[in-house]
């Protein structure tokens, strides 16, 4: 609400500041205060044609085309400095104020148009080859500008072109584990898309540009999460369907634990699922709890496999829709255990099939495959031996809704049902089912929940029924047995939904450079079932 109310005062502010201007410059003052007109206005002041000020109808490219009027107009009026171009991008009402107030800033005429004008004498005196006249233009060109300057506006603009490219449009992502081995493979650089799903207005406004959450080599948050904007989506381009890959914000991600090798969430060490060095580390205060909003949480990738309003659930490892089996992914994996009278595998042949050996144990003869790999690895030899390795049951509580009570013997291989909260439907609600929705009801829509009595109370009323306000999405890894993913934290919510993979633009074999490039993956499709 706080930066809300500064960007209408801000507008307001910048309206009437202009007035003075357009006075100055020989317009009705007036015409600062009309909406749409203003900078209609300002686009014949500067040398525009007024059809310009259409391009401030369109999201994102408006903001370019607001910095570059406001510019001009200072230029207009003879500020041609660095400072002045500056506190124009900065926070215009502030030069706007000052150009007014002082008696002796006069309009010269459209900055556009004269900065074109001299141009072209400069280039009719190169022509006549008149040297004492060229000369001249150049010691007094107003227009003119020191490389050291040029190169600073240059990268400046880059900087602020690439920021809001990577937070609107496109952004590079990588792939850091192979929970979506093999058909997202650790290392693979993608570009992914957030306009397909609805462009997000950033909720954090306050950050170093090209950073998403933290600040390389000396550590830190890489944003203020305060002052914030309310969140909105633009209009999608196409909806998510079943089976996408979906890059969105890691739904348990507000409240976490930052370590080198990766990021724990409170809830994660609240259910002891995390490595026992970490948990003595977090327990005895040797780590700070870092809170994130929406738009800073962590990027995940999954394959979108139940939408809102779905009732899922999983048997023996296959993924049943509304009773019926879903699609399974061609390159799906499992844990395997690979023998032989020989000795262990060669792992140079593995690599060959693609296995992802820095993420299993040789040793052991531990291995994700998919069924494909199965069938070549028997190729091997008679002596070769592969077996299923069947998925323990995990620790209470580790597993969604983490309520073992009322949802005891769920594993990652046979879970469910859930159903998936859909906009605008309803479902009955008690204590032998609130898990499911408890943090849907109370952290993604903010609402108060209590279970007291056997009882349950939202918002200090009585109810056995909740109608969702938002849509949810089932999200899963192709890697099953190594994923964490929907099983473990449940429902993404609609809202921390970031974009859609394009394609993979480079490739690293098992994310090391050393290992390899991924050269047949290079400009493939990220959206291969």
């Amino acid at each position: 609400m706080a930066i809300l109310i500064f960007l209408i005062v801000s507008y307001v502010l910048f309206s009437i500041t202009m007035m003075k201007l357009f006075e100055k410059a020989g317009e009705q003052g007036w015409k600062a205060l009309v909406p749409g007109l203003n900078f209609v206005v300002m686009c014949k002041l500067v040398g525009r044609k007024p059809a310009h000020a259409a391009w401030l109808l369109f999201p994102i490219v408006n903001i370019f085309i607001y910095v570059g009027l406001c510019v001009d107009m200072v230029r207009s009026f003879g500020k041609y400095t660095f400072w002045h171009s500056a506190i124009a991008v900065i926070f215009a009402p502030a030069i706007f104020y000052m150009i007014g107030q002082n008696k002796g800033d006069k309009y010269l005429g459209p900055t556009l148009i004269a900065e074109k004008e001299y141009h072209d004498k400069i280039v009719e005196a190169q022509k006549n080859n008149n040297s004492r006249e060229l000369q001249k233009l150049i010691r007094q060109n107003p227009f003119t500008k020191t490389p050291g300057r040029e190169w600073a506006e240059a990268i400046i603009f880059a900087v602020f072109a690439a920021a809001f490219i990577r937070m609107f449009l496109i952004e590079a992502y990588t792939i850091p584990t192979s929970s979506m081995e093999g058909s997202l493979k650790v290392g693979d650089f993608l570009f992914v898309s957030k306009a397909h799903y609805g462009i997000r207005t950033p909720k954090t406004v306050l950050m170093l540009p090209l950073l998403h959450n933290q600040v390389p080599v000396v550590g830190g948050e890489s944003y203020i999460s305060k002052p914030n904007l309310p969140f909105y989506r633009l209009p999608a381009l196409t909806d998510i369907k079943r089976y996408d890959p979906v890059v969105f914000n890691y739904p348990e991600g507000d409240s976490v634990y930052i370590f080198p090798e990766r990021t724990w969430s409170i809830h994660d060490f609240r259910r002891g699922a995390i490595t026992p060095q970490r948990f003595m580390q977090i327990k005895s205060g040797q780590a700070d709890l870092v809170v994130r909003p929406i738009d800073k949480k962590d990027h995940y990738i999954k394959r979108c496999i139940g939408l809102p309003g779905d009732s899922l659930q999983i048997i023996n490892r296959q993924v049943f829709i509304d009773g019926k089996p879903a699609q399974n992914p061609t390159h799906m994996q499992f844990l395997y255990r690979i023998t032989s009278p020989s000795g262990p595998v060669n792992t140079d042949k593995l690599d060959e099939l693609g296995v992802n050996t820095a993420e299993s144990n040789p040793q052991a003869g531990i291995f994700f495959l998919d069924s494909t790999q199965v069938e070549k690895i028997k190729a091997f030899g008679p002596d070769i031996t592969i077996e299923f390795l069947e998925q323990p049951a995990p620790q209470p509580n580790h597993l969604f809704p983490h309520d073992s009570e009322h949802f005891s013997g769920w594993t990652v291989d046979n879970f469910g049902p859930v159903y998936i909260p859909k906009k605008g439907a309803t479902v009955k609600v008690s204590p032998a089912n609130i898990a499911l929705y408890e943090r849907v009801i109370s952290v993604y829509e903010e609402n108060e929940l209590q279970v007291k009595d056997g009882k349950i109370f939202i918002n200090g009323q009585e109810t056995d029924s909740y109608t969702f306000k938002m849509d949810y999405y089932w999200m899963m890894g192709d890697n099953r047995h190594n994923s964490e993913d929907s099983r473990v934290w449940g429902f993404v919510p609609h809202d921390h939904i970031v974009g859609k993979p394009l394609f993979i633009w480079f490739s690293t074999k098992n994310g090391n450079m050393f290992n390899g490039i991924n050269w047949s993956r290079i400009f493939s499709s990220a959206n291969k079932m």
